[in-house]
Parts: structure tokens; C-alpha cells; sequence
């Protein structure tokens, strides 16, 4: 179910409210202070905080894993599939930094239910990372490396770009991600 433009404009309004101060730390009337209305009003668009903390890491863990599962199921060599993986991490940073940053600060504070769901999909997600890692080692498209180093420098770069990205002068999209490409992929030297 698609959210209205009111919840929609609630859950942008709490991701940037979360990354800034976490989620713990941010109430119903620091969202509702943020949108200039009264925190009753929130209720006549969500549950509840948790409610907002789901829709915001579900639905960017879910884009993360249905892709991952297209790259890792395509016919492509095993460069082109990482150029994708770092790809997607690009354009989902670039596109909601907020949120992304939520995901990864937040994600412990997710119900029950909706934690164990989270904690498959990341799981999958880095299985299908491994799976790609592994093929191409076996295929030697790559260097024959500790596959848990490789997953560990590439996805701590990635699931926390949206930390640099966006401050300074940081380079536009399309540099990003060539960049972040060769410098992942071939390194510096």
C-alpha cells in the first residue's frame, strides 16, 4: 500500500529526525514540532513510532535484497555484478541518505516480527554477496582473497557512504560512482 503524501512527508520528516538524534531519542511531538501541527495529527496518519521505523527499513532492506537477488541471478560476469551491487548502494544513498542512515542505526529497534524479517533479508542479502565474492574467485575474475575481508571492506564502505556523502565537496553522482568503482573494485595502486 502506497502512503499518502501526509505519511510520506511524516516518515521523510522522522528519517532525517532519527539520523540525526536516533531513534530512542526522537518522540511523536519532535515529529509533529518538525511539521508544524499537533502530535494528535500524526495519529490520524500512523499507528505509532514504530509503525514509521518500519516503513522506512523494511522498504529500503526489501529494495536491497530484491535487487541483490537480480544481480546475483543475472548471466553477467562477476565485475559487472559488483559494479551493480556499488551501483545500487550509490543510487540508494544518494536518493535517501535518511533513511539509509536509519536502517543502519536503527534496524535494533524493529518489533519482534519485523526484526527477524530484517535479519533474514541482511542475511540473504550477504549470502548473495558471498555467492558473487565466491564465483568470482572460482572464475578468477578477482583475487584470491579472504572472501570475509572483501565482504567486509566493500559493504562497510557502501552502508556507510551516506556518512560522507553530501558534506564538503563531494564529487556529483556519476564521479561517485566511477569512482567508488575503480577504487573498490581495482583499488589504488
Amino acid at each position: 500500500m502506497k502512503p499518502t503524501d501526509r505519511k510520506t512527508e511524516i516518515i521523510t520528516i522522522a528519517a532525517q529526525l532519527f539520523k540525526e538524534k536516533g531513534y530512542s531519542a526522537v518522540t511523536m511531538r519532535d515529529m509533529a514540532q518538525a511539521m508544524n501541527i499537533k502530535a494528535a495529527s500524526l495519529y490520524n496518519h500512523i499507528k505509532s513510532k514504530q509503525e514509521i521505523l518500519v516503513l522506512i527499513i523494511i522498504e529500503i532492506a526489501e529494495e536491497f535484497t530484491s535487487t541483490m537477488l537480480q544481480i546475483v541471478n543475472s548471466d553477467e560476469t562477476t565485475i559487472q555484478k559488483l559494479e551493480k551491487v556499488i551501483q545500487l548502494h550509490i543510487d540508494i544513498t544518494l536518493r535517501n541518505p535518511d533513511a539509509l542512515a536509519c536502517l543502519n542505526n536503527d534496524w535494533m529497534h524493529l518489533a519482534d516480527k519485523e526484526l527477524t524479517y530484517f535479519i533474514k533479508m541482511r542475511e540473504e542479502y550477504e549470502e548473495n554477496f558471498r555467492t558473487i565474492i565466491k564465483q568470482g574467485i572460482a572464475n578468477h575474475e578477482i583475487k584470491n582473497l579472504n572472501i570475509e575481508v572483501i565482504i567486509f571492506s566493500t559493504l562497510s564502505t557502501l552502508r556507510t557512504l551516506y556518512l560522507w556523502y553530501g558534506k564538503k565537496k563531494s564529487p556529483n553522482a556519476e564521479v561517485l560512482k566511477s569512482n567508488m568503482i575503480e577504487v573498490l573494485l581495482n583499488g589504488i595502486i
